[in-house]
């Protein structure tokens, strides 16, 4: 029986071409931090090294630390007395990459309908931006923050998909049966990956991320395969 219902975010319940988005995101970061002395390409190989810092995280430390050990590594500790002016980055100029995102009016009638049934909601989304950034995310999808019982950032998670303790450490500190859970994303890799632990899983299709993989053997389908899905399995 699922009782709760982790949701991705990009290009599940936010449409999107990643690709698109990613480099709309990086070359606005870019233009941004270039007039303080930041050499653009250096910057944008320097954000990829962080993500892959928190991507390959052991759990020792939250991945916000993770991402500015490697902003240090790369420009010096002088330079971290510019993180609050990074982080403005997502208050203001970063809103505009919303222009790259899509827009599915049917992401907040799903959220809406399974609160009203009562099922438990969590944003699982990969945790490798800072809270502004999701949040800004999460009501570009026309949704709130407070529709989720829990959203995963840089700053409250130790780990990033796919491993499989981000899983394991939602599930610990929200208190979830695995077996209680339905993991719904796009990411064939990324996001199926929660059925080793138990984790029913969906994979959404609208977006699809396959890098090769046999989408056949999970659930899958758009939102009205999902909502069919849920309710026959469900509480």
């Amino acid at each position: 029986m699922i009782k709760t219902v982790l949701f991705d975010l990009d290009g599940t319940l936010l449409p999107m071409d990643q690709e698109l988005f990613v480099k709309d995101y990086l070359g606005r970061l870019a233009a941004y931090l270039a007039p303080y002395g930041y050499e653009p390409q250096k910057l944008i190989e320097t954000v990829w090294k962080g993500v892959g810092a928190m991507v390959m995280n052991d759990g020792s430390c939250r991945n916000e630390m993770r991402f500015w050990q490697a902003f240090a590594a790369a420009f010096g500790e002088d330079r971290m007395a510019d993180r609050p002016r990074i982080e403005e980055f997502y208050r203001t100029e970063f809103q505009k990459v919303r222009e790259s995102c899509g827009f599915n009016p049917r992401s907040a009638g799903l959220i809406g309908s399974l609160k009203a049934e009562g099922y438990r909601l969590i944003l699982a989304t990969n945790p490798i931006f800072p809270a502004a950034a999701t949040e800004s995310r999460i009501r570009w999808a026309g949704l709130e923050p407070s529709d989720f019982e829990f959203y995963t950032t840089y700053e409250n998670i130790n780990y990033c998909k796919p491993n499989l303790n981000y899983y394991r450490e939602i599930l610990k500190r929200m208190d979830l049966a695995a077996q209680e859970c339905l993991m719904t994303g796009n990411d064939a890799g990324e996001d199926m990956v929660a059925e080793t632990l138990g984790m029913n899983v969906f994979l959404l299709t609208d977006c699809l991320i396959s890098r090769g993989q046999d989408i056949s053997k999970y659930p899958n389908g758009g939102f009205d395969e999902l909502l069919d899905y849920i309710r026959k399995q469900g509480k």
